[in-house]
């Protein structure tokens, strides 16, 4: 690792292997850490002093104060789910996180629509079911195959086509699912609370990295989710939505091989 511009940590199997574990270690020699797929259908533990963080968006080495975190445009994002674990942790004593967190412009939104409709889908199948964790994340990851996903950068330009485009979103699934209540208005005065509070975080998280490659810092990638569980490679259908073995790295963070 001394000598590598990047390291990744990937699961080989099916999660669960001490991925959140040896990232916390690598952290210590690194610059910055990253996630680069997934979304809050994961989780990684790690304990300092005696005390358990829990992160699911959040890549581990956040609780490094000398590292920078990054979530890239490869991750999709539950605004709510974010606050409330940057919150638990923050009363756990992560200090500082403002100051060494950055959010993709690129990365998609994970609305409640998109928890709900996986939860529809998922009864559906009835006894056919892949036991989804009704994250919502297989959802999110079809409305950006689809074109009609909505972006972080989507959150922060001109609201009134955010609003747009939302609506247009929840009428898709309306359709779709009949039995579906969207609260659309009320969801829309969440986010637009929401916008505020996220937009210091949010850059250009592709021109970052390669930025920061170039004068020579270090970066460690905390993959999500295992091998296994890749869409393309992993054993299908009983896998998550997005690529977690290493291809997902390159185009959930803009790296080249």
């Amino acid at each position: 690792m001394e000598n590598n511009k990047v390291t990744v940590v990937l699961g080989a199997q099916w999660g669960d292997e001490g991925k959140g574990k040896v990232v916390d270690l690598l952290a210590i020699n690194s610059d910055i850490v990253c996630r680069c797929q997934g979304g809050n259908n994961a989780g990684h533990t790690v304990v300092v002093d005696g005390k358990e963080f829990d992160f699911h968006l959040l890549p581990s080495g956040i609780i490094n104060s000398k590292c920078t975190s990054v979530i890239g445009n490869g991750v999709v994002i539950h605004l709510p789910g974010l606050f409330e674990e940057l919150k638990k942790n923050e009363l756990k004593g992560m200090e500082g996180w403002q100051q060494r967190l950055i959010i993709s412009d690129r990365a998609h939104l994970v609305f409640d629509i998109h928890q709900q409709v996986d939860g529809l889908q998922e009864a559906e199948k009835g006894k056919n079911s892949l036991g989804t964790t009704k994250k919502g994340i297989g959802p999110t990851y079809s409305s950006k195959a689809t074109r009609n996903g909505i972006r972080i950068g989507d959150l922060l330009g001109d609201f009134n086509i955010f609003e747009e485009k939302f609506r247009t979103l929840a009428a898709n699934y309306e359709r779709m699912f009949p039995s579906l209540e969207v609260e659309i208005d009320s969801e829309l005065v969440r986010y637009r609370e929401y916008a505020d509070k996220i937009r210091p975080l949010v850059r250009d998280t592709v021109a970052y990295l390669h930025t920061e490659i170039e004068d020579g810092k270090k970066v460690l990638v905390e993959g999500a989710n295992a091998a296994m569980l890749d869409i393309d490679f992993g054993t299908y259908p009983y896998v998550t939505s997005s690529n977690c073995s290493i291809g997902g790295v390159c185009t959930g963070l803009g790296l080249p091989p």
